[in-house]
């Protein structure tokens, strides 16, 4: 497809990427960034299943990627006193995929960042409206005119609102808390690790490598705002490492949990990637992984399909039933932790990596 302009709003992980493959394949591409300085949440860890992996590696920057990140060979799911439920290796789930890693976002969108040409990239720089034809107007009062405008701006997505409408994305009744830690005096730590409480409430460990380990907390909530006093409190009676762990755990990056709900993402001169098309539950640790499948998926479309609406139509039909398989799979596993304590315990133990393999089975497949 020869197309004389694209702007990517948003450099993120999925906007990057979509960079880093355009720009190699000859596309003219701009990207702009709200902030300023263009720096992730430098609080948060990924873990990138298999196939994370492999669309990295497709992108071209997995080797990049090896050097930060650490192996995560096996997945434990404990309950809140260190009991075990299930534990298995994660070459066990995602067989000849590929690896699992571990590392932290900051360090991927460096990757990411390095690996696109720094002029492509317009920081603090806003989108205030988006039309159908693909005119943007910008923050700084210009405006231009694209033949695709692609919103990888994240779940509070500017080009969503302003062109695709839709339904605001819905609160899942989950608060989470996250934070990296220093483990090297910590025992018991090892690849990734779910402990299970009653009332929906899970602490999650990922080690990073380094010495590092990342946390992340979450609790039931009907409401989308932090509860008062000081939330570490509310995992107080989870034994093991964790203890340890709350108290590095000031400064946490808070968040409510928040789906969309949107199913169309694409228009005849726009399209939406990553959490501005599907933020989705971390149940499955499947957000960055679809990111990244989006940026690979349409900049294979927009090179073998004749023009804009096509390679979009395509791009669509792609990914509408890999998205929902991942949503829905979210779901079964945001209710499976809702189970009566001694009921999720007894499922866990008796079919844990059983429930595993068919969440992601459909994911073997390249997208």
């Amino acid at each position: 497809m020869k197309t004389s302009r694209i702007l990517i709003v948003g450099a993120g992980i999925a906007g990057l990427a979509l960079a880093k493959v355009l720009l190699e394949r000859g596309l003219a591409v701009d990207v702009v960034e709200r902030r300023a300085d263009g720096a992730p949440d430098l609080g948060a860890g990924l873990y990138l299943p298999a196939n994370a992996v492999r669309a990295l590696e497709a992108i071209g920057v997995g080797d990049e990627v090896a050097k930060y990140a650490a192996p995560v060979t096996r997945q434990r799911l404990h309950d809140h006193r260190g009991r075990v439920l299930s534990e298995f290796a994660v070459d066990r789930i995602w067989g000849d995929v590929g690896p699992c890693l571990a590392m932290t976002r900051g360090e991927l969108h460096t990757v990411l960042r390095d690996a696109v040409d720094g002029t492509a990239v317009r920081y603090g720089i806003e989108v205030r409206a988006v039309t159908d034809d693909g005119t943007v107007t910008f923050s700084d009062g210009t405006s231009s005119t694209y033949d695709l405008v692609v919103g990888g701006d994240g779940i509070n997505s500017a080009v969503r609102r302003s062109l695709f409408g839709g339904p605001e994305p819905r609160f899942l009744g989950q608060l989470c808390w996250r934070f990296i830690a220093d483990d090297t005096a910590i025992p018991g730590l090892t690849d990734w690790t779910a402990r299970l409480g009653d009332r929906g409430r899970t602490f999650l460990t990922v080690q990073l490598g380094g010495g590092r380990v990342y946390c992340y907390a979450d609790i039931n909530s009907s409401v989308p705002t932090p509860p008062g006093g000081d939330w570490r409190t509310l995992f107080a009676d989870f034994g093991g490492p964790v203890a340890a762990l709350l108290e590095q755990g000031d400064g946490a990056h808070f968040a409510a949990l928040h789906e969309s709900e949107n199913t169309a993402w694409t228009r005849p001169h726009a399209v939406l990637i990553g959490d501005a098309a599907h933020a989705c539950s971390p149940s499955m640790a499947q957000g960055g992984a679809m990111a990244l499948e989006d940026a690979w998926v349409l900049a294979d479309t927009l090179v073998a399909e004749p023009d804009v609406p096509t390679a979009l139509e395509a791009f669509q039909a792609r990914r509408t039933e890999r998205v929902a398989w991942v949503l829905a799979q979210n779901h079964r596993r945001d209710k499976a932790r809702n189970l009566p304590t001694p009921l999720r315990n007894f499922t866990l133990r008796r079919v844990g990596e059983r429930m595993f393999k068919a969440n992601h089975a459909p994911l073997h497949e390249f997208p």
